[in-house]
């Protein structure tokens, strides 16, 4: 399968002001591929430049091999954009919503949209501004895949979702995608809806890279480690060893991509005296926080 976006060395800036540098990854054909990070590292930036809304500073940014601020108007129909917010027109009804948008793509397909509605309880005649947060998003998501697109970018769709609703996202995408082979490229702040469902991510820290991987492979080598030390006061700092940690009392926590004996070779090294050093299991989100900190 060949690439459907190719980001290489992407530098930009606010002025003066740093985003990233160096940004570089590729979303495979029919894969699904998260960018995560903190509030303000750059997720939705990157959309923008890769939409063509903005001009990077410096690097490469391809899709389906055109410049990202070049795209043929043929590039743009295969890409189906979803914004933060769910921007619609909130005096239509869903069959008034569905009927106007469908002017303006060739490849509408209907089904898709009506078959997520039919899981909406709301009647026909319903207008979207009488909806709830969840449902609106439902109608936007279900606007997107009756393009038809082979490329879905969605940015932070889990504004203002309850669980249900989130989840109903992530289990109807999922199958969707799967079905009919698109791709996909999301950012959202609710790690853990993402854990079962990302092929690929890249998570991203204020001005840097932390990570770029297949999640099983993150999920599979990244770890977290317990002990218990004497030491008063005890005093870490990230390295190549330690890409987080958290002390309280004589409670320690290492977040760390080496194996256990590694970790109690590097505890050595630096004479720190500590016990019942073991590996605790960790959900997606456990590991986000633990490769970006807390704070």
């Amino acid at each position: 399968m060949g690439n459907v976006v190719e980001i290489k060395d992407l530098t930009h800036y606010y002025g003066k002001k740093l985003v990233y540098e160096n940004l570089s990854f590729n979303i495979k054909e029919g894969s699904i591929f998260g960018l995560l990070g903190k509030n303000g590292t750059g997720k939705t930036t990157t959309i923008n430049i890769l939409n063509g809304f903005l001009r990077p500073k410096s690097g490469k940014c391809l899709m389906f091999g055109e410049d990202s601020y070049n795209l043929s108007p043929a590039t743009k129909a295969r890409v189906g954009f979803l914004i933060e917010g769910h921007i619609q027109y909130s005096n239509m009804n869903i069959i008034q919503i569905e009927k106007f948008y469908s002017a303006f793509y060739p490849k509408w397909k209907k089904e898709p949209y009506y078959e997520l509605m039919s899981k909406l309880a709301v009647t026909q005649d319903q207008k979207l501004s009488k909806m709830s947060c969840g449902q609106r998003s439902q109608v936007a998501l279900g606007l997107i895949l009756a393009q038809d697109p082979d490329l879905l970018i969605l940015d932070d769709y889990s504004m203002g979702l309850d669980a249900g609703y989130r989840r109903l996202f992530i289990d109807y995408l999922t199958e969707y995608a799967k079905a009919e082979k698109k791709t996909i490229f999301i950012t959202s702040h609710i790690i853990q809806d993402l854990e079962n469902f990302l092929d690929d991510c890249v998570i991203l820290d204020y001005k840097s890279v932390l990570m770029t991987m297949p999640i099983k492979e993150f999920m599979s080598t990244f770890k977290q480690f317990k002990f218990e030390t004497s030491v008063k006061d005890l005093k870490l700092e990230k390295d190549d060893v330690v890409k987080s940690y958290e002390i309280i009392k004589n409670k320690a926590v290492i977040f760390t991509f080496e194996q256990q004996p590694n970790v109690a070779s590097y505890l050595n090294s630096k004479g720190i005296d500590f016990n019942d050093l073991h590996q605790v299991p960790m959900s997606l989100e456990d590991a986000f926080i633990g490769i970006t900190g807390k704070y």
